[in-house]
Formats: C-alpha cells, sequence, structure tokens
C-alpha cells in the first residue's frame, strides 16, 4: 500500500520521465507492455528451479490468464505448513477446519509448541503479529503505519486513492498485473504473500487468476484486512479456498523459511519503517529460487539535482517512518544486501518495479 507521505507528497513532484538506463536489467515498460525471454527467464528456462504445483485459470479472473497447468489438491493440504510463529519461527499447529479458505482459517486456532504461544482467527482474518492476544500491551507503530489502520483510509482506498497513484506513472491494474506476471514465471503455480496487501487489490487478482496454489493476504492493518474481506464477500463464486488474509508485522513475517514461492509488495516499499529489515524477511522466507516482487516510487532524474535532497529525505524518513528511493541502484544494493540476486526493474517516471530471486 501507498504511504500518505510518498503518495501526497509525490503527486506534485511526478511529471517528467527518467532517463532509460543502459543497463540490461532497466527498461521502460511501456514499451512493449509484455517483456518476455530479454528481461525475465521463461518457466522452461529456470533448470535450478523446484517448479511448484501448477495449476488451472480459474474464469472468474478480472483479468483473464492463460495458465499452463493443474492445481495439485495435496498443495492445498501443505498449506497450513508454511504458517510459523512469529516468536520463534517454528512451525504452528493448525486448529480447525481441514479445508484451508479465507472463512475457515479465519474460525481457526493456532499453537506454537516451542514457546507456548496461542494464536486465534476472528471473524475476517488471522492476527499473527507478536502481540497478539495481549489486552493491556499495545504499541504505536511509525506515522507511515498508523495512517492505514484508519477506517476511512481502508474505505478510500480503492475508491480514488489507489487509483491517483497513476500521476506518478503507475499503470491501470491490469497492466500492471500483466507485469507483474512476467516477473513471476518461474514460480508460477507456487503460493504468494502479497506483503502489505492493502484492501487487496492484488491479492483477489491472484486469487482468481488460479495462477497459484494459494494467495495470502498479508497487512498490519486490520481495517484493511477487513475492507478485503468485504470485497470478498460482495463477489458472487470467489475462489475462497484458495486465499488466506493474516494480520502481521512486515518485520516478523509468520512464515516458516524457505517455505513460499513467491511475495509482492504492491506500493509497499517506501511504506516500511526499514525495508532492509522487511526484505531480508521476505529473503528467510523464499525458497531457493523464489521471487520477490515489487513497486515502488524513485525520486530520481530532475529532482536529483535539489540541493540537500538526500538529508532531506532522511530526515523525512525519520519523522514519517516511509522511506524514499533516490535511484535504482539503491533498490539494487537493497535486495543484494538482503542476500537476492538477478536483480531486474521497470521504469515510467517515478515508478518502479522490481524484481530479485533468492539463489537456488
Amino acid at each position: 500500500m501507498a504511504t500518505m507521505s510518498l503518495s501526497s507528497f509525490s503527486a506534485v513532484l511526478l511529471s517528467r520521465p527518467s532517463q532509460i538506463s543502459n543497463k540490461p536489467s532497466r527498461c521502460f515498460f511501456f514499451k512493449p507492455l509484455l517483456l518476455t525471454s530479454s528481461r525475465s527467464p521463461s518457466l522452461s528456462s529456470s533448470s535450478n528451479y523446484t517448479s511448484p504445483a501448477q495449476v488451472r485459470a480459474s474464469s472468474t479472473a478480472i483479468v483473464e490468464t492463460e495458465p499452463d497447468s493443474i492445481l495439485d489438491a495435496k498443495e492445498v493440504s501443505s498449506s497450513k505448513k508454511i504458517l510459523a510463529c512469529p516468536i520463534c519461527y517454528n512451525q504452528l499447529i493448525w486448529n480447525g477446519d481441514h479445508v484451508t479458505s479465507a472463512d475457515s482459517a479465519a474460525r481457526s486456532s493456532f499453537q506454537c509448541n516451542t514457546c507456548k504461544k496461542a494464536y486465534c482467527g476472528n471473524e475476517t482474518h488471522i492476527d499473527l503479529i507478536v502481540a497478539s492476544g495481549a489486552k493491556e500491551y499495545g504499541e504505536v507503530m511509525a506515522p507511515a503505519t498508523e495512517f492505514f489502520r484508519f477506517p476511512l483510509i481502508s474505505f478510500l482506498y480503492e475508491r480514488g486513492w489507489r487509483q491517483s497513484f497513476s500521476l506518478g506513472g503507475f499503470p491501470d491494474q491490469e497492466k500492471e498485473f500483466e507485469l507483474i506476471k512476467d516477473h513471476l514465471k518461474p514460480v508460477l503455480g507456487g503460493n504468494i504473500v502479497d506483503a502489505s496487501c492493502g484492501s487487496g487489490l492484488f491479492s483477489r487478482l491472484f486469487a482468481k487468476s488460479g495462477l497459484f496454489s494459494l494467495v495470502v493476504a498479508l497487512d498490519f492493518s486490520e481495517n484493511m484486512l477487513q475492507q478485503c474481506h468485504e470485497y470478498v464477500k460482495q463477489e458472487e463464486n470467489f475462489p475462497k479456498e484458495n486465499l488466506m488474509l493474516v494480520r502481521a508485522d512486515i518485520s516478523r513475517l509468520p512464515f516458516a523459511s524457505s517455505s513460499i514461492d513467491a511475495v509482492h509488495a504492491g506500493a509497499a516499499l517506501h511504506c516500511w519503517p526499514s525495508p532492509s529489515t522487511a526484505v531480508a524477511e521476505i529473503s528467510r522466507i523464499l525458497r531457493p529460487g523464489g521471487v520477490f516482487v515489487a513497486t515502488t516510487y524513485v525520486l530520481d532524474g530532475p529532482f536529483a539535482a535539489l540541493p540537500l535532497l538526500k538529508s532531506l529525505s532522511q530526515n523525512f524518513g525519520r519523522i514519517s517512518g516511509s522511506h524514499i528511493f533516490l535511484a535504482d541502484s539503491e533498490l539494487e544494493e537493497l535486495c543484494n544486501a538482503c542476500g537476492l540476486v538477478d536483480f531486474k526493474c521497470d521504469r515510467n517516471r517515478r515508478f518502479v518495479m522490481i524484481s530479485a530471486t533468492k539463489p537456488s
């Protein structure tokens, strides 16, 4: 989800395209929309990656897709094994329905046999933050995080807010979804975590596409997850068995190490108080060959000439709890520092989509 700081701040700044980089891993995505062998490996070329269960498209997707594969029912049952205690990262024991779905997971309870912590679901999602269940203790997060916990923000997010990102070069959701799928080709058919999912715009597209065996819509904001659940309820024939809603802290992801095939973070990197801590966690939970895809803003080009821009952006980040990226290379260094390789990025004005892979 986009932070109040950068979404409003960027709306004034976002107008001129930046220069196309000479590096082969960076390209403008509008020429053409789908970039194939020149930018990302095909399914057949990922010889070092053990392909997850393949899936058949559910014809209910808003964005029509044509996946090449068939869903293995055993892959769905194994989804219970990916959840882990956010304190000790050991696997949680699932007490509840035998069928994984958006509704059954929310009615279930979970137990960690190592630290003996218990977690439970509510009407809309599973609460897997460290302080889950505490009655008196509570923490106030960074302003950029707390902002999205307001009910009004979750209500407005898909009712005009997300659409305004086009001012910064974001494509419409159909084009953005096609770009995401292109980056995720090596892991189609596996499970995916939609981190900082907001009201679940892309979580629902992932679930309806039939391209993934399990979709986890994850956010820290209870109200965003409740709004996502409302959207799911309003849609007829939504594949709820393919979706799980989880409340979690991006810095303490409740998944077993090397258990996730793909992580997507849409318009979220700049919202995280510590992007390096978050991407390190993402690297931990990805399987070897797993892919991380994210979108954010980069304030480069003519803005790089502004005096004291770096110090101003750092001070702004300390106050807001968000981050302003000033160059593509900053994002590449972030991924490499967290153990991810094969960095790629697409640009359009201030918009950037990146992907990186966990080494096999």
